[in-house]
């Protein structure tokens, strides 16, 4: 979930605030932000100078479980915001249109037009714009740190976000035995864990398995198991389950 927010720029129905349709990031690390044409961010766009047009897109990182307190972690983006114009639309709607099937709203197969097909009172339905990434930050569960704009372009997706909503159903539900007992690998922490104790999967990465435990008394924490190595597809998710679950049960 992304907000993007203007500072100084100040809406009375978005708070200064859009939620682009979809994002995605270019190989060189800005990132590409489809909004609806009369938002806030497309307005201030389209009138500001090159460059001179200050942002911050916020990224909530919601789980994808029914559980209380979703809220996994946030991260924030800021940086000088431009419209898409020109020749460089039709690759950035590409770039798009790869991780999000939002072909039809870009016009994706009708040669793409170099300005974007009017929508209501003659303004564009849709406007893509581009972050120039100048400091990035992220908030979770292992703390505060900054993020530098090179990190952030050499950062790649991760191999299981597709999948990752489907892949923590499977775990709770014939894995739940198995998953209660990786407690076992929390050394003294290990105690508050008792028989009739829940946990649920609430985040999977190529690096490890978040659960959260709660105990009787709908008291939780949540706690990180780290794979021997990053994973690079579901396949390696498997073993490298294996290897927590075995290890938890000697």
């Amino acid at each position: 979930m992304a907000s993007l927010s203007i500072p100084g720029i100040e809406d009375p129905d978005e708070t200064g605030l859009s939620a682009p349709v979809c994002r995605t990031v270019t190989p060189e690390g800005d990132v590409l932000l489809l909004v609806p044409g009369d938002s806030a961010a497309a307005r201030a766009a389209a009138h500001a100078q090159d460059d001179d047009l200050t942002a911050v897109m916020e990224i909530t990182d919601v789980a994808p479980v029914s559980v209380p307190h979703r809220i996994r972690g946030r991260a924030w983006v800021a940086g000088w915001l431009t419209p898409v114009r020109n020749d460089q639309r039709a690759q950035a709607a590409m770039l798009l249109a790869e991780r999000h099937p939002v072909g039809e709203l870009l016009g994706i197969g009708e040669a793409l037009h170099p300005e974007p097909a009017p929508g209501l009172n003659g303004r564009a339905a849709w406007m893509m714009l581009r972050l120039e990434v100048g400091e990035g930050a992220v908030d979770d569960l292992w703390g505060a740190e900054p993020v530098e704009p090179d990190e952030f372009a050499a950062a790649s997706p991760d191999p299981l976000v597709a999948h990752e909503a489907e892949l923590l159903q499977h775990l709770h539900s014939a894995h739940g035995d198995q998953v209660r007992g990786l407690c076992a690998l929390l050394g003294d922490r290990s105690q508050v864990c008792g028989l009739r104790d829940r946990a649920t999967p609430v985040g999977l990465d190529r690096f490890g398995l978040r659960v959260r435990f709660t105990d009787t008394e709908q008291r939780s924490f949540d706690a990180r198991f780290d794979f021997p190595e990053p994973v690079r597809d579901v396949a390696e998710l498997r073993r490298a389950m294996h290897t927590l679950f075995e290890a938890a049960a000697e």
